[in-house]
């Protein structure tokens, strides 16, 4: 689900949550600190941001240090790999087996590696950002349905940043929230595996006659969903 807001405040985040409660990854921008200080949420770091820390480190200068940490990171994905088939319960298993020890691997060589590091370099900076996010980093492998990044969201939001140079003004606030709501069917037609394109055009040639009563049939879930979603109405 898309969010139109006039700023990047925390507070409209925080708005948006209301009362809910869960787990939520996040990267470690300062505006999203206010939402954990309420009872029954829990932070999830993303593992793709703090690899990204590194990454850029080995790009600009070819740091070992830096190769040897996406290598260490690379276990943690190698072993996410392993899991993805599995049961929730199967892989809460195979985390614990693997994916604590290689955490645990991961943090003393940080620590080590730390010690060695002159403050304020751009080595530092990579292995602070971790360490400073560590607990909500390692969280997911205490659970066998939590993800380990937000990576697949940031996809699915990926066209609006890249465009956004061609969308700077929507004309006005209700505008930016049509553009929300759009965006927000169009990226679900694409998680149930349906043709945007083909969905919105049979929508629209629907919608005309359509009784309001059964306007959520026309959401853009599939089948099964829809059935399951039915039942429960009924």
């Amino acid at each position: 689900m898309f969010d139109y807001q006039t700023s990047r405040s925390g507070k409209h985040a925080l708005n948006f949550l209301r009362n809910w409660h869960g787990h939520l990854v996040v990267d470690d921008y300062s505006g999203y600190k206010p939402l954990f200080a309420i009872d029954d949420r829990t932070e999830l770091g993303c593992w793709m941001h703090a690899r990204r820390k590194f990454f850029d480190l080995h790009t600009a200068n070819s740091s070992e240090i830096a190769l040897e940490a996406l290598q260490r990171i690379g276990i943690l994905y190698a072993i996410e790999a392993e899991g993805d088939q599995l049961t929730v319960e199967a892989r809460q298993q195979l985390r614990t087996e693997k994916s604590i020890p290689a955490l645990q691997s991961l943090h003393g060589w940080l620590l080590h590696i730390r010690q060695q590091t002159a403050d304020g370099s751009s080595t530092a900076k990579a292995i602070d950002y971790t360490l400073k996010r560590w607990l909500s980093l390692i969280c997911y492998a205490n659970s066998g349905s939590h993800p380990i990044d937000n990576n697949p969201i940031e996809n699915y939001f990926r066209a609006i940043a890249i465009g956004r140079k061609n969308w700077l003004f929507t004309g006005s606030e209700r505008a930016g929230q049509r553009a929300a709501a759009i965006q927000s069917l169009l990226t679900t037609a694409k998680l149930n595996g349906l043709d945007p394109a083909k969905w919105l055009t049979e929508t629209l040639e629907k919608l005309p006659t359509w009784p309001n009563s059964r306007i959520d049939e026309l959401l853009p879930f599939a089948p099964e969903v829809i059935e399951t979603l039915m039942k429960e109405c009924e």
